[in-house]
């Protein structure tokens, strides 16, 4: 993207100074050179100090970039949070640092909310309400949260849109883009990192978040999906109050997991039973159903009471794919029968460019993985360290997960802390295993397969009469053709031809050189050069003749 382009946004000229200016501070102003921010704002007639604290410079460089994105505002600090689940892309120690990142916002005084809340309910709250907080019982970059009670006694939670934010959001996006354009175009070794298609990918999660209609959708779907009997639910949504702005929930009652790690006298709980309870509900979530929710981390499952959970915070659901599960599960099958071609093949498919990647050495490695962990007994599995490894393959292979795939095994490492936490003894491996050859099965039974080719063989019979009738329509008219076409055939044909050509012209050619040789020895008849001059022509007929045959046989070499 040229410089121009970045300049003709003149209504974000003001952010990308700030942003330039932040990054500067905090030590990274040679990022800002590189993407040529520095020339850009002084065009535009906008200074920068190039002057940074001493005290920066010195921390190592993840600290640096947190605390810039940290000071830059809501956007980038959950920019930031997407890289930190990303360690097929980030080394530890980056991925460590940017997991610290943390939304430094408090929370927007009740008069500024107030006008968007009588518009997004049509009166004052406390006309709508029995009872309704203006004290907020907790904040956040895109929202908060206030407590209510309905007319029918129902205690709710309202999830208020911060005002403004929006279009705070919507300009921080655009700069965003406008920047992975840069990055792509000017920093050729961070190329690997697919920075358009990460902020593209952000962008779409961002503004879903942003969209409170689209997460109450999501709780009911998440609420379908999980079913009665699973020891699991999501607040339920109240309709009748849930705007884009504003989304109006039942209130769970207990203690949030992060709460009862940090004290587990609080309450008590029969932790390996909610493990297993958790891990169940999401993972048949992921392969019976293909849509879960996508960030089960402590502070968004409620313990209910000793033997229920709760699931917060729907805005964020993971989708997979048929066609992606059968390809998680092959990948499964690869690693289960020790084919490591297969193994790296898979993964090339989902992120990765056959002309750059080394598929010798990736197969080397994906047969060290599968060597290390083939065989290990259910119960002795490791599954941080199982992740971890896959994630090691892809990263020193310059590999690229795909979004989708990236967020499932974020949330197979959540469910195996929080499960480890709950009870030491828990194997995400054994909760896995039922449910993946359950899933293998339904996959690969007829039932499937007509189902994913039903509509093709239905095409197929249902042409079948006329195109039958069509064909003994030309056998009784005698107008029924068969034509084939073998284009080996024909190139060797005009092989042949070529070649035969040749030799004609070859055995042409020795002909005149022979008749010229005996020309050239009668003395009698005009002569050029003192030699016999049809002698001389026939020779340069035959040099001619040759040079010509000598040149189609070179070009015909190089085709």
């Amino acid at each position: 993207m040229s410089v121009l382009e970045v300049l003709s946004a003149a209504r974000d000229l003001g952010r990308l100074q700030e942003i330039a200016s932040t990054l500067i501070r905090h030590g990274l102003g040679d990022v800002v050179q590189s993407l040529g921010i520095g020339t850009l704002l002084s065009r535009a007639g906008r200074a920068l100090h190039w002057d940074s604290l001493a005290s920066l410079r010195d921390m190592p460089l993840p600290e640096r970039v947190r605390r810039a994105l940290e000071e830059l505002g809501p956007t980038f600090v959950k920019f930031g949070q997407l890289l930190a689940a990303r360690p097929d892309l980030l080394a530890p120690e980056w991925t460590a640092e940017l997991g610290r990142l943390l939304e430094r916002v408090g929370p927007v005084p009740y008069a500024e909310l107030e006008a968007q809340l009588l518009e997004d309910l049509g009166g004052a709250p406390s006309a709508v309400f029995a009872r309704f907080d203006p004290q907020p019982m907790a904040a956040g970059s895109i929202a908060q949260v206030h407590s209510a009670r309905t007319k029918a006694g129902q205690e709710v939670v309202l999830k208020i849109r911060r005002p403004g934010i929006r279009e705070r959001v919507e300009a921080d996006l655009r700069l965003l883009a406008r920047l992975a354009d840069l990055v792509e175009a000017e920093l050729p070794n961070l190329r690997r990192y697919r920075p358009r298609q990460l902020v593209r990918h952000f962008s779409r999660t961002l503004r879903a978040e942003l969209d409170f209609e689209l997460e109450a959708r999501h709780t009911a779907l998440i609420a379908e999906n999980l079913g009665a009997d699973s020891g699991v639910q999501v607040p339920a949504v109240l309709d009748e109050f849930t705007r884009e702005q504003l989304l109006v929930l039942e209130r769970f009652e207990g203690l949030s997991a992060g709460q009862w790690l940090e004290d587990p006298s609080r309450m008590a709980v029969d932790g390996p039973l909610l493990a297993r309870q958790g891990a169940d509900a999401v993972l048949e979530m992921v392969f019976e159903r293909g849509v879960y929710h996508a960030d089960p981390h402590p502070g968004n499952v409620m313990f209910l009471s000793a033997d229920r959970l709760g699931l917060l915070d729907c805005g964020m659901i993971g989708r997979l794919s048929e066609t992606r599960r059968r390809e998680f599960l092959a990948l499964l099958v690869a690693v289960f029968q020790r084919e490591e071609t297969r193994v790296a093949e898979l993964l090339v498919a989902w992120g990765g460019d056959e002309q750059e990647v080394d598929m010798d050495l990736l197969s080397q490695d994906a047969r060290a993985f599968i060597d290390r962990w083939y065989g290990t007994a259910l119960g002795r599995v490791d599954t941080a360290a199982l992740i971890a490894d896959v994630l090691d393959l892809i990263r020193e292979n310059a590999l690229f997960l795909p979004p989708d795939v990236a967020s499932l095994l974020r949330v197979f490492a959540l469910l195996d802390g929080l499960g480890r936490s709950l009870d030491p003894n828990f194997d995400l491996t054994r909760r896995v295993e039922p449910i993946v050859r359950r899933s293998l099965r339904r996959h690969h039974s007829l039932r499937a397969l007509l189902r994913r080719h039903g509509s093709e063989v239905v095409g197929l019979v249902a042409d079948l009469p006329r195109d039958l009738r069509s064909i003994l329509s030309r056998l009784r008219r005698g107008r029924f053709q068969m034509r084939f076409e073998l284009k080996q055939l024909d190139d060797f044909s005009a092989q042949i031809n070529r070649s035969a050509n040749r030799l004609v012209i070859g055995m042409v050619t020795a002909a005149l050189i022979v008749g010229t040789s005996i020309g050239m020895t009668i003395d009698r008849g005009p002569r050029l050069f003192d030699l016999p001059l049809f002698g001389f022509l026939g020779f340069l007929s035959s040099a001619a003749m040759g040079v010509a045959l000598l040149w189609s046989i070179l070009r015909s070499g190089k085709r």
